[in-house]
């Protein structure tokens, strides 16, 4: 059986360890990898070991990027006075694809949830709060997802914000309760962008 084969077995096991990959799945995907050319698991291993390597976050907002600062952070077109706050980096990128959205953007990496032990430092909130200080930014849009965790981070940010006097909005309802930026589609995530609310 080629799952006894060590080197097939080992392939699976770090397949299975990827997100949303179950058993069946990482056997899937590790016969495709044994039916195509050398050539194309080299290249993919290549892809692999260059954006580890090469992809940090931006020392700005905490986006992924490749130099210091991020390509939004770089842009000078982009609105300085407005900042989105987002959980994720995938969160940003949902945003920027309804082409809705001019501003800046700090990437939290995570939600508040005392139930797990994640505590504003384990976010990237104090770095939120220094540059509220040294950032001309009047606006604050809050995009974190509409779950528990994302609404309680929501609601400490925006007090935090208000006791600044900076102006805090939250994303409309068009997305749905419990749903995840990542996997809104664009025209949804335009429309909450556009129709956010004071908050």
């Amino acid at each position: 059986m080629l799952g006894s084969l060590p080197s097939f077995a080992r392939l699976e096991a770090e397949l299975g360890k990827l997100p949303g990959v179950g058993r069946k799945t990482a056997a899937r995907l590790a016969f495709h990898l044994l039916r195509t050319s050398e050539q194309n698991v080299e290249a993919l291993a290549a892809a692999l070991l260059e954006m580890r390597r090469k992809v940090c976050l931006c020392t700005r907002c905490f986006h992924i990027a490749e130099e210091e600062l991020c390509q939004i952070c770089r842009n000078p077109v982009r609105e300085a006075h407005i900042l989105c706050v987002v959980q994720e980096p995938q969160d940003l990128l949902a945003i920027e694809r309804s082409h809705s959205y001019p501003g800046l953007y700090h990437v939290l990496h995570g939600a508040l949830s005392p139930l797990d032990g994640v505590g504003p430092d384990d976010l990237k909130i104090p770095q939120l709060l220094q540059r509220l200080e040294q950032e001309p930014i009047r606006e604050i849009i809050l995009a974190t997802n509409f779950t528990v965790e994302g609404e309680a981070t929501a609601l400490y940010l925006g007090q935090l914000c208000k006791e600044k006097g900076i102006q805090v909005t939250r994303l409309a309802h068009g997305i749905p309760s419990g749903g995840d930026l990542e996997y809104i589609d664009s025209g949804t995530v335009q429309q909450a962008v556009t129709g956010r609310r004071e908050f």
